[in-house]
């Protein structure tokens, strides 16, 4: 069966964690906006230059851009016949749009939203640890609050969108990783949608 997922929270929830152990229960690929971007950056490509001037400045990368990668992401086979995992895509009305279109195409549609329920200081805390940890360039004290900021903005409201279509699951995201993957699943589980 093909699983079609989004998962969403603010910076710091734990969205790439949490991702990872659920595309691997049910056999997706995990489509990282994020991980995408960061490899670019790492092989030093020319989208890779573009985008580290846009994040290192605490901006988001354009949604033409955006939307043009997921596009050839979830165009390739392991992703048309499991399905996906999205992790930072879509994060606003726009990009909401413009996935649903794309998936309409092939006559699809998500079957689950995933939000990961974390409050702001827990998000800048997690955040702080994680740059002294990783070294992440983008993780400054500054960045950061305004990527927070733009989430509270652009993307809380899309969280509605899915509310009011009926497949949003609002998980709480503080506590232990297990205890969190196992409110997940329940909540995955309680849609009838099978693990792999």
């Amino acid at each position: 069966m093909t699983t079609r997922l989004l998962i969403v929270g603010p910076q710091g929830s734990g969205k790439g964690t949490q991702g990872v152990r659920v595309a691997e229960a049910f056999g997706v690929p995990v489509v990282s906006t994020g991980d995408i971007f960061r490899a670019n950056i790492k092989g030093g490509t020319e989208l890779g230059l573009k985008v580290k001037a846009i994040t290192d400045a605490g901006n988001l990368v354009p949604d033409d851009v955006t939307g043009d990668i997921v596009r050839d992401r979830l165009s390739q086979d392991d992703a048309t016949t499991a399905g996906f995992l999205l992790d930072g895509y879509p994060r606003n009305a726009a990009q909401v749009a413009y996935l649903d279109g794309f998936l309409a195409e092939s006559a699809a549609a998500l079957h689950a939203v995933i939000l990961l329920d974390v409050p702001r200081e827990e998000s800048l805390a997690r955040i702080t640890e994680r740059a002294k940890v990783e070294g992440r360039s983008d993780d400054t004290e500054e960045a950061v609050a305004k990527r927070l900021d733009i989430y509270e903005s652009e993307t809380a409201p899309i969280i509605e969108t899915y509310e009011d279509r009926g497949i949003l699951d609002r998980i709480d995201g503080v506590g232990s990783l297990d205890d969190i993957t196992a409110r997940i699943f329940a909540a995955l589980d309680a849609r009838g949608l099978k693990r792999a």
